[in-house]
């Protein structure tokens, strides 16, 4: 069958940084408290008026120069996001707007942090069927608009941003080897915006409370399920595309929490030298979190032609996933 492979990949963090130091005026919380559980020093923080669209439009720019394509060439656009500019339209259709993508269907996944592999994961079978030829997936969330500041567990680990990443049909052996899905709904109230749907809609009753709108987390469960999953999932993926955790030149992770990502790379027995991290700079950006590390690994020189690169995730749902990819 025809593989997806990635051709272009954009990146944009908000110019705003809202460090450690910074939460420390806001919260009960130090530097050393929140570095030492998170590994993170600093997150980006969108302006007022800067929707999870316009980041996306910062991101799509450079994505389309790296991959030599205009926005008339894109048959496809994936948004994976939380945090949408309206509930309708589609913030897939606001930047198929602002991007002039004349030529495109689009859709919105909903699936936090491990919304960008699904992205992966559907351009994958659209290509490989001959559906669409060029897919653009954005990962972005403006986690700020869902954050309790007041809440020192969460507050601290979230910020905003945007990645991008154009498909097209491979032509040469490189692309998505094996993508891997899975969701357990049971588990909902673990990660969870209580209120805003139709369950508990905005000014129920005569009232509303802003609260009810902001991020919940069980943060000792999601660690626990997270560390599973992932590695359960990294394993699938790795042996459907024939390899073994040996063969894996780079891990790039959902940037959760450094915990998280370390204890994934030992149930895998990956070597940290192995393992990609920018988790300091951003913090998790949930569905932005994957293509803003990819983005980050190519500039670098982590990524180089021909590596078999390992993405996984996991989140809100709560649902995880995974790719193997050869570049």
């Amino acid at each position: 069958m025809t593989r997806a492979k990635i051709i272009g990949l954009g990146a944009y963090a908000p110019e705003r940084i809202l460090s450690n130091h910074d939460l420390e005026k806001m919260v009960d919380t130090t530097d050393e408290w929140i570095f030492s559980r998170t590994g993170i020093r600093e997150r980006r923080i969108a302006a007022t008026g800067e929707d999870t669209s316009d980041m996306c439009v910062n991101a799509a720019a450079m994505a389309f120069e790296s991959s030599g394509l205009a926005a008339s060439d894109i048959d496809l656009i994936i948004a994976a996001t939380v945090t949408p500019d309206y509930r309708l339209p589609s913030t897939s259709c606001m930047i198929q707007k602002k991007i002039k993508a004349v030529n495109s269907a689009t859709m919105d996944v909903v699936a936090a942090c491990a919304g960008f592999i699904h992205g992966l994961s559907i351009a994958q079978a659209y290509i490989a069927t001959g559906v669409y030829r060029n897919i653009m997936i954005f990962g972005a969330e403006k986690l700020s608009s869902i954050t309790d500041y007041e809440d020192r567990n969460t507050c601290v680990l979230f910020g905003d941003g945007a990645g991008a990443a154009i498909l097209t049909a491979a032509d040469d052996d490189s692309g998505i080897l094996s993508t891997y899905l899975k969701s357990d709904g049971n588990l909902d109230r673990l990660l969870h915006i209580p209120g805003g749907g139709t369950n508990k809609p905005y000014g129920a009753n005569g009232n509303y409370d802003r609260k009810e709108t902001l991020l919940r987390m069980s943060g000792n469960e999601v660690f626990k399920y997270a560390v599973r999953h992932m590695g359960d999932a990294s394993m699938r993926v790795i042996k459907d595309a024939g390899l073994s955790p040996d063969d894996i030149d780079l891990l790039v992770p959902h940037q959760a929490n450094i915990r998280i990502i370390k204890a994934t790379a030992d149930r895998l027995g990956m070597p940290q030298e192995k393992v990609f991290m920018n988790i300091e700079k951003f913090g998790n950006t949930s569905a932005a979190s994957v293509p803003l590390a990819l983005h980050d690994a190519v500039q670098q020189g982590r990524i180089k032609k021909g590596d078999l690169v390992l993405s996984v995730a996991f989140g809100g749902g709560l649902t995880w996933g995974a790719a193997v990819i050869r570049w």
